[in-house]
């Protein structure tokens, strides 16, 4: 709900006062504003982007996130799937919800791209293995001498 921001004064930005922008992108504009001031030569300093927090209400919340999918998942699903497609939108599938839509594995937990190779073990079970594989040897070597004494 909080994710948004209005721009009260957009500095040297490209955005434009009342512009509704996510607050991640704004802190991002104004770090690259900041590094391109000591790099090059300007008249004046870049001016950040200012701005103050929007609170929406879960129904603005929803409608107005990134995933289409995830909108019209809501409330108002024509409006939102027609309004995608006109706009030609891609959905990323990036948040849990439009991934169980579609069916997918979420990106969570051992369902995280970061996290898809590891192996997940118990280690009791592990502990117990180990234990086998050093008893194995030794049991192999009394059957052996068991069955060259019964057939001499």
């Amino acid at each position: 709900m909080k994710k948004k921001a209005v721009v009260t004064n957009p500095g040297d930005s490209d955005y434009e006062e009342g512009d509704v922008v996510y607050t991640s992108n704004i802190k991002d504009v104004n770090k690259d504003l900041k590094e391109s001031g000591k790099k090059t030569i300007k008249t004046s300093k870049p001016k950040p982007v200012t701005f103050s927090p929007l609170l929406l209400g879960i129904t603005r919340a929803s409608l107005n996130t990134e995933s289409f999918i995830s909108a019209a998942s809501f409330q108002e699903t024509t409006r939102v799937l027609t309004d995608a497609a006109v706009e030609g939108k891609t959905d990323y599938l990036k948040g849990l919800k439009e991934n169980v839509i579609i069916g997918r594995l979420i990106p969570a937990g051992t369902g995280a791209l970061q996290n898809r190779g590891l192996i997940v073990t118990n280690p009791v079970e592990q502990e117990k293995e180990a234990v086998l594989e050093v008893e194995l040897p030794v049991e192999e070597e009394n059957q052996q001498e068991e069955l060259s004494g019964q057939l001499v």
